[in-house]
């Protein structure tokens, strides 16, 4: 039993044993295989791979040829470009320098030509240097026989000569200028009167006069008492206070407040209506409501001032400006009320300025602005053009506002044609009926003044000032002076009021020559 057991156990390791073997056998048979396939696979994928690169190397050796093909095809065309473009800076090079041979031939004919007329314009200056010669010699001999016909020297005759030429043509000068100054003055008259007229239609203001007193209304006597105050302490408070005279009269029912500035004496009107009203007078009350009244004026002023600018669509003006500006309501110049008068130069100078083609909002600001200088010349030195000028100036207004204010009177040289617009626009607004009143010394100071310059003038013998000095009537002596010289004489007066004579509107000059010849029958 044992050894069956041996005999089973050592034939199942025999059996194991030769399966082993058996195992490893065939193991190492696949193994082989396996390593024939895989050595196979590897020579077919070389070879696929060899066949691909080589496929490859032919792809990149046709696109390398069709690459340098292409580099070659573009560089020949670029070539080519250029070519032509040499070809043809080649043939324009040619046909410049045909064109310049072609010039330097036609120079060459031309310095050719100069040189035979050189040679000709020579031959004949020979001849008239010759034939001058002659001449002068011919002249000497002649002016020897006329000395000798006339026994008058050369520079004697000369002198006599250009005597009477002076004389001719100072009476062909005066003709031409009688004929050429009546042509410019009928032609200026009629433009310059259209368009003046036409700007005064346009725009037609009232005139405001104003003076140096107020009147107050009281209701009683009674009030005009309480006004005095006991010992008249009420009165010196309120005259203390506005800087006016209180004037209390017999006059029933009227208190007169009189000042020589317009706004004082307005603060003082307007607190003592209130006093009154309110019916507490006493010092303290007084200085309160001057106090109030003051200020009030103060914002009234500066309203006058921007209703004034609105009225003339003048914006962007400061305050300040304003603020002088609206002073003007109580300012008067010859009884016009300077405001209204600077709003009236305002319109017509923006009107004439739409009529010549140029700024009217310009104009009408130049207009507007150009008295400024009056609502300060009382607290500054000088003159108002100077003083509204630096005012204007100050407030960086432009040049030509600052020369309108300072040039409007002619006083200095006008270097803005708005200058000159607004010294229209003041002479009409000024000019007109009724606008001003000058005192009588002034009048005939004046017409005294337009007479004696036109009589410094000679030939003149009476001259005659008519009109409120608008007008001048000159009468000439006919013996000593021509129709000619009096049209001269007449344009030099005119030229002398002008230089000499600061004056609104214009003076018209009428030069009369007359010849009488009377005979008596015996």
């Amino acid at each position: 039993m044992i050894a069956t057991t041996e005999t089973t156990i050592l034939y199942c390791a025999f059996s194991f044993l030769v399966g082993a073997g058996i195992v490893l056998g065939i193991a190492q048979r696949l193994q082989v295989n396996r390593r024939k396939q895989l050595q196979q696979e590897a020579d077919r994928l070389l070879e696929a791979a060899k066949v691909q690169a080589e496929t490859l190397r032919q792809k990149a050796i046709v696109d390398g040829k069709e690459s340098v093909l292409a580099i070659k095809s573009e560089a020949e065309k670029e070539i080519a470009a250029e070519r032509k473009v040499l070809l043809q800076r080649d043939g324009k090079l040619d046909r410049r320098e045909e064109s310049l041979s072609q010039q330097e031939e036609g120079l060459r004919k031309q310095q050719r030509g100069l040189e035979n007329a050189q040679t000709r314009l020579d031959t004949q200056l020979r001849a008239l240097t010759g034939q001058r010669a002659e001449l002068e010699q011919t002249i000497k001999q002649q002016q020897v026989v006329l000395e000798k016909a006339s026994g008058m020297t050369r520079e004697e005759a000369s002198e006599k000569l250009l005597s009477s030429l002076q004389q001719d043509l100072q009476q062909e000068i005066g003709s031409v200028l009688l004929k050429h100054q009546k042509h410019l003055g009928e032609t200026v008259k009629a433009q310059g009167r259209e368009m003046l007229l036409t700007a005064i239609q346009r725009y037609a203001s009232a005139h405001t006069a104003e003076s140096t007193t107020s009147t107050v209304d009281v209701p009683s006597d009674d009030m005009k008492g309480r006004i005095i105050g006991r010992e008249g302490r009420n009165i010196r408070a309120f005259e203390k206070a506005t800087g006016v005279d209180v004037i209390i009269d017999d006059t029933p029912g009227v208190v007169i407040v009189s000042g020589f500035d317009p706004v004082r004496r307005e603060i003082a009107r307007q607190s003592l209506q209130r006093l009154i009203s309110d019916g507490r007078i006493h010092p303290s009350r007084i200085e309160e409501v001057v106090k109030e009244a003051t200020a009030e004026m103060d914002d009234l002023i500066l309203q006058k001032g921007r209703e004034a600018a609105d009225e003339v669509n003048v914006n962007g003006v400061h305050e300040r400006v304003l603020q002088m500006l609206g002073r003007l309501h109580f300012r008067t110049s010859y009884s016009q009320n300077v405001l209204r008068h600077s709003v009236e130069v305002a319109f017509l100078s923006g009107l004439l300025a739409e009529m010549l083609g140029m700024d009217a909002d310009l104009a009408r600001r130049c207009g507007l602005l150009h008295d400024i200088g009056k609502a300060a010349d009382h607290e500054l030195e000088g003159g108002h053009p100077k003083i509204g000028a630096d005012l204007l100036r100050r407030h960086h207004e432009g040049p030509e506002v600052v020369h309108a204010a300072l040039g409007h009177h002619d006083e200095i040289v006008t270097e803005h044609p708005y200058t000159m617009l607004v010294a229209t626009g003041d002479a009409c607004s000024a000019s007109r009926p009724g606008a001003r009143r000058e005192s009588l010394e002034r009048y005939i100071k004046r017409m005294e003044e337009l007479e004696s310059i036109a009589e410094r003038f000679s030939g003149v013998r009476q001259a005659y000032a008519i009109s409120a000095g608008r007008e001048l009537r000159v009468i000439v002596n006919s013996d000593k002076t021509t129709d000619e010289q009096a049209a001269t004489i007449c344009r030099n007066i005119a030229k002398a009021f002008e230089q000499e004579l600061t004056y609104p509107g214009e003076i018209k000059v009428t030069v009369l020559r007359e010849s009488r010849f009377i005979e008596t029958a015996k």
